[in-house]
């Protein structure tokens, strides 16, 4: 288990991205995968109130439900991390105090609970000054509603000035990140957000930790049919380079005796800013793809780095 810094949360090493649920996977679907990755001693779940909003015929909040009621029909509340977020959901946008308040609540509803351990500003939101919303925060912390917070999608200066703001006004600060980062998509990560992340003391816990996919090994030169909802987007890491990758995590995986998910979510793990990846599964056999946790050694790490 980790403890995730500037908190007291005890988590898995792998966060269950609660995006699929109500969306390629169905309540039954989900609930089973919840289960399993239970059966494994996952107690961290990531989700947001717009998943899934993006599907037909839903309306935002699906994730949020199925998570909810799940956690009601077992009875493990109390042994789970429950992470969402507030800002993107088209019918509850921005950071202002009143949208976080009333979005709040309705998480909470949804997710049969009475707090919320990571509470998630999805997005920045420039339009609201920072004792708005920073302030708004605090008082979901004091009222118990909420334990810790995080940003996604911030950019470091502003993850640096929220972070300065809070710690001048004795308010409370964001104890992570939540950024997109892979082993084939570093760029956008790797520089002066990893820098800010580290120099604040917090930790990032990354999404699309296998690259929608494409770390799994199930993109591959000549392949044609998947069954995924994010084909088209896995298949944007396509290329001689990523492929590269892919044979090199063959060897480690083999060594292992791992799966290449495995080893992509092993990679994350060894960066000094990673805390936990998150990584989600429609099915229980994806979900025994990532479960398994493994150490890769410095050298691997190296090699790996080298070739991506």
């Amino acid at each position: 288990m980790i403890t995730i810094a500037e908190t007291d949360l005890v988590v898995h090493p792998l966060c269950l991205g609660g995006n699929v649920f109500g969306w390629s996977a169905d309540e039954a679907q989900s609930h089973a995968v919840l289960d399993g990755y239970a059966g494994h001693g996952g107690n961290f779940i990531d989700t947001a109130d717009v998943y899934s909003e993006w599907k037909d015929g839903n309306a935002g909040g699906e994730s949020e439900k199925i998570i909810g009621a799940w956690m009601k029909a077992r009875g493990n509340r109390n042994e789970m991390v429950i992470a969402t977020k507030v800002a993107k959901y088209s019918k509850r946008p921005g950071l202002s105090a009143s949208n976080i308040f009333a979005a709040c609540e309705e998480s909470l509803n949804r997710l049969q609970t009475d707090y919320i351990d990571l509470y998630y500003s999805h997005e920045d939101d420039a339009n609201i000054s920072l004792e708005e919303t920073l302030g708004a925060y605090a008082q979901l912390i004091a009222e118990g509603k909420v334990r810790y917070i995080a940003a996604s999608n911030f950019t470091p200066a502003r993850l640096r000035e929220s972070i300065k703001f809070s710690e001048d006004n004795n308010l409370p600060a964001y104890v992570a990140v939540q950024d997109l980062y892979n082993l084939v998509d570093r760029t956008g990560y790797e520089g002066e957000m990893e820098k800010a992340v580290s120099e604040l003391g917090i930790s990032n816990i990354p999404f699309y930790g296998i690259a929608r996919g494409f770390l799994t090994g199930k993109y591959r030169p000549g392949i044609n049919e998947v069954d995924s909802k994010r084909v088209e987007g896995a298949r944007e890491y396509a290329n001689d380079k990523n492929y590269a990758v892919l044979a090199a995590m063959d060897v480690i995986a083999k060594d292992h005796n791992a799966s290449l998910a495995a080893v992509a979510l092993g990679w994350l793990r060894a960066q000094p800013t990673v805390s936990v990846p998150i990584a989600s599964a429609r099915t229980v056999e994806q979900l025994n793809e990532i479960i398994q946790v493994i150490e890769l050694s410095p050298t691997e790490v190296e090699n790996l780095n080298a070739i991506s």
